[in-house]
Parts: structure tokens; sequence; C-alpha cells
């Protein structure tokens, strides 16, 4: 095995990190070449290491990484963005854990690649400028689910695939998106989506960020979007992120 192989140079995402052992730590790492790895950085728990204030958690870093048969070892790193605020703001670190955790939930080990990577690092900027953190999120979930194959059907109904009409419609996790009011005459379920709501989603949907982040959206559509997305996203997962009833006590919390 050459020395080339033996190791690699990447950059890296921490996404999370645990203590290993007396003073290692065990990093979970998002990579655009190489997927999600897991990787231990020796000594990283020693104020006089190489790699403390390297390996913090969001960073993006430069990293030198020896291939192991189950653990890689990181024998370089060099911080290359912070991503600060996020360490430093609590709700905008637990929107940032709630990006993490999505990808962690929708992409397997050798799943992820550079599209995947790019959405992340670009997020966890966005989330540090003064960007609305709802609206970061809203975006982030609907490109990720597009990446991951599970983007929702927002222009044509879910059961009968006709174009939707511009009206109020139902939203149906079951059936992969919104359906119109004839399809769902009978059915017990679908929950009501305003044509508001309708709209901004297929904006988030199909345009770029930088259209995206000048978007004004007031408090109640806010709170009907976020309803639907973690619904379609529950029901995709069958289970409730963590990130998201972390964050929702901080808000009962904040009242």
């Amino acid at each position: 095995m050459s020395g080339k192989e033996r190791s690699f140079r990447t950059d890296a995402v921490v996404l999370r990190r645990q203590d290993f052992g007396e003073a290692d730590r065990l990093l979970v790492l998002l990579t655009p070449g190489h997927g999600k790895i897991r990787a231990i950085s020796k000594g990283a728990r020693k104020p006089i290491a190489r790699q403390t204030g390297h390996v913090e958690l969001f960073a993006l870093v430069d990293m030198l990484i020896a291939r192991g048969r189950e653990l890689h070892i990181v024998s370089q790193a060099e911080t290359k963005e912070a991503f600060l605020p996020l360490r430093e703001d609590l709700i905008r670190g637990t929107y940032a854990n709630h990006l993490v955790e999505l990808l962690d939930r929708f992409t397997a080990e050798q799943d992820t690649g550079r599209a995947e990577f790019d959405l992340l690092v670009n997020a966890l900027g966005w989330l540090c400028e003064e960007h609305d953190p709802r609206l970061v999120a809203r975006y982030y979930e609907l490109v990720l689910l597009g990446l991951a194959g599970f983007a929702p059907t927002l222009h044509r109904c879910g059961i009968g695939q006709e174009p939707l009409e511009p009206q109020d419609q139902f939203f149906s996790p079951a059936d992969g998106g919104v359906i119109c009011p004839e399809h769902r005459a009978g059915l017990d379920r679908g929950t009501p989506i305003s044509l508001n709501a309708l709209k901004t989603l297929r904006y988030l949907q199909t345009r770029p960020w930088q259209a995206v982040c000048v978007l004004t959206i007031g408090t109640p559509l806010h709170r009907e979007l976020e309803r639907l997305m973690l619904a379609y996203i529950t029901y995709l997962l069958e289970q409730r992120l963590q990130s998201v009833d972390f964050l929702r006590r901080l808000r009962r919390e904040s009242l």
C-alpha cells in the first residue's frame, strides 16, 4: 500500500464528537469525497495538543487523515472556518444541530457527496449571518430532501398527478406532498395548506439561496411552514427529531 493510499487530505465538517479513552476524541466527519467517516483525534482533550481547538463542533477543518481498519486517525487538523456564532448563540447552535441531525438521518456513511457537503457548509455560514434561522432551516430541509430523493410534491396532486389549481390545498405526508381537495375527499389524512404557504414552499424548492434570503416571512406563515415540513420529515423518518424537541423547549422558556 502506497503512502498516498494510507492517508488522504480533505476538508471536513465536524458533525459529532465525544470523549474517547483518556485523552482522545471520536469524531464523525462529513467530507466532500469520502462521505461520512469516523476518526480518532488523538490527544485532542489535552490543552497543549496541536489539534486542540481545531476539532470543534460544526467547524470546517482541513485534515490529513490516516486510514484505519475501523476508525481513521486524524494526523493533522487546521481550522478553515470556525463558525463561532453557532457555539456562542444557543438558538443558532440548535438550528445548526438540526441541520446536522437531518443530514445524519437521511444519508448513510458512503452516500454523501459534494452536493450535501456544500449545502451543509453554506447553511452553517448562513446561520452565522443575520438571516432568519427559520428560513435557513426550511430552505435546507427542502434542498436536502431533494438530494436524498424525498422532495415533496408541490406542483401536482400527490394522488392524481394533475396540476394543482391556485387555491387552498391539503398536505399529506403519506401521499408525498400536496393533494387536491377532490382527491382528498373521503380520506382521513391530509391537513390544510394555505395558498401562501404552498407558493412559499415552491419558491424555496426552486430558487437559489441568493433569491430566497431576501424574503420577509411573518411569524404565522413561518409556523405553518415549520409544521408542514416537520410533519413530512417525521413521517419519512418514523420518529421525531431531538433537535426539534430541544428548540421547542427553548422557545417555551423564552416566553
